[in-house]
C-alpha cells in the first residue's frame, strides 16, 4: 500500500507539472510606432515603415496598403500606440483593415483601432500632415522585416 501511494503521488505530480507546461502562453503588449505615406486619386496606395518594441527587443516593420473609393490627395502620418494580444513578434504580421472616413488638411489628428487575423489589436494615435480626403475601404499589411 505504501508503494502504491508513493507511486501515485509521483505520477500525479508529474502530470500536474506537464500540464502546467502545456498551458498556452499568456498574451503580452508591445509598443509600436509607424510612419505611413499615402497618395491617391480614386485608388490610393500607402507604404511606410515602423518599429515594434516587444519584450525589450526592437523589430523593424514594413507597411504597405491600398484603398479604393473616393480618395484624393497625399499625406504623411506618424502613429504611435500599443499592439496587444501578442504571443510572439510574428503575430504582428497580417492584414489590418478598417472602414472609415476622414479629412485632414495640413495637420490633422488621427486615431485608429485595428486588428488582424492573429487577434492582435493595434491602438494608434498620431498626426497626419498634408491634404487627404477619403471615404473608402482600406487595407494595411504589416510584416516583420528580415
Amino acid at each position: 500500500m505504501k508503494n502504491l501511494t508513493r507511486r501515485s503521488l509521483i505520477i500525479s505530480g508529474a502530470a500536474v507539472a506537464t500540464g502546467s507546461m502545456l498551458l498556452p502562453a499568456e498574451a503580452a503588449t508591445g509598443q509600436i510606432s509607424l510612419r505611413i505615406v499615402s497618395a491617391g486619386f480614386i485608388f490610393g496606395a500607402s507604404g511606410g515603415s515602423g518599429v515594434l518594441v516587444f519584450q525589450g527587443h526592437q523589430y523593424p516593420l514594413s507597411i504597405g496598403g491600398i484603398s479604393a473609393g473616393a480618395t484624393i490627395g497625399a499625406s504623411g502620418t506618424d502613429l504611435v500606440g500599443t499592439a496587444s494580444r501578442l504571443h510572439t513578434p510574428a503575430d504582428i504580421n497580417g492584414v489590418y483593415s478598417a472602414v472609415g472616413a476622414g479629412l485632414s488638411v495640413a495637420g490633422g489628428r488621427s486615431a485608429a483601432q485595428l486588428s488582424n487575423a492573429n487577434g492582435v489589436v493595434l491602438r494608434l494615435h498620431g498626426r497626419q500632415v498634408g491634404f487627404m480626403f477619403s471615404l473608402d475601404l482600406s487595407g494595411m499589411v504589416i510584416s516583420l522585416q528580415g
